[in-house]
């Protein structure tokens, strides 16, 4: 009875219908995250593995359907005066108590988002609901990765502040889709245990607005060297044909970077399996052997279909990247 009082809660706190590192950036993270969960986790994931990484991506979809949709994928850190950020990290009731929901929801909810999903996918587990623990599974590692990215940290994020408009999608989809196969090394390590998801949250946060900076000076001062037609080029992208930053400059700014785009990557993919591998902890670690229901229910059917005709359709609520 308690069992089934949990998966009722979980489901009901927060509505199911409630572009970040690209699709193939988003797919690529949480395929790899499966090579770094424990054993007694990696086999279930692995036989499912389409689900988390095709799905990883329902996340920029829903931004399509759900105006509450966007605010989920990032933080404005530098909203907020330095001295206040500290105190933005404290549970969620107290922070709108404190603050007002005006004044943080239009500059995002990415760390109590997280929060939530945590708490899904744990009851997910506890469920032994094969179906929610796949999509909790890879919407939850949508948010983990978003949360890697400096621009999602900051209010200049497509560089429309400082005359940089498309840097966001340079900086997380064109050098990943260009570089990862060939150049990332991709191997993230064990999952471990994650004591204080909060804490752990924010430590990522902190650490992408560290870099924001630098991912707008870098691409600021290698673009005063460019000619503009030497920046961009015309791609076949899926039949059509699409403006885009040439090869040879997404190579410059990537290597002026370092490796800092392969780092955050990787390190989103290993954060991506500490958070599934916390989640089933804090669940009991139910053994995932047993479980055998792999159909979806009705209602994440029909979830699908509305998350692909919002898609289709183009129209995107909140802001773009």
């Amino acid at each position: 009875m308690l069992t089934r009082i949990i998966c009722i809660i979980a489901f009901l706190a927060v509505p199911l219908l409630a572009i970040a590192w690209g699709f193939f950036g988003h797919e690529k993270i949480n395929r790899h995250a499966i090579y770094s969960l424990p054993p007694s986790m990696v086999a279930f994931y692995k036989l499912h593995t389409d689900y988390p990484v095709k799905h990883s991506t329902d996340p920029d979809k829903r931004r399509y359907l759900l105006p509450d949709e966007g605010p989920r994928h990032y933080i404005d850190l530098d909203h907020y005066p330095p001295q206040m950020r500290d105190s933005l990290a404290i549970p969620w009731k107290q922070a709108v108590a404190k603050f007002g929901l005006d004044s943080l929801q239009p500059h995002g909810v990415l760390p109590r988002h997280f929060e939530t999903m945590m708490y899904r996918l744990t009851a997910a587990f506890i469920c032994r609901d094969v179906a929610a623990i796949l999509k909790v599974s890879a919407e939850l590692g949508h948010y983990v990765a978003d949360a890697h990215v400096p621009l999602h940290s900051t209010a200049n994020h497509n560089g429309q502040l400082t005359g940089q408009h498309g840097i966001h999608g340079l900086w997380e989809s064109r050098i990943p889709e260009l570089l990862a196969d060939a150049e990332f090394d991709v191997w993230a390590g064990k999952a471990a245990y994650i004591r204080e998801p909060r804490a752990f949250i924010w430590r990522v946060i902190g650490e992408s607005a560290a870099a924001a900076d630098s991912v707008l000076m870098i691409e600021k001062r290698l673009s005063q060297s460019w000619p503009a037609d030497a920046r961009y080029a015309w791609e076949n992208r899926k039949g059509k044909l699409t403006r885009s930053y040439a090869s040879d400059y997404t190579k410059a700014y990537n290597h002026k970077m370092g490796d800092m785009v392969e780092r955050r990557m990787r390190s989103a993919m290993l954060a991506v399996a500490c958070c599934w591998y916390t989640a089933w902890a804090n669940a009991g670690q139910p053994p995932l052997q047993m479980i055998n229901n792999t159909k979806l229910p009705d209602v994440v059917e029909k979830e699908q279909e509305q998350l692909e005709q919002g898609f289709q359709a183009g129209k995107i609520f909140g802001r773009e990247h």
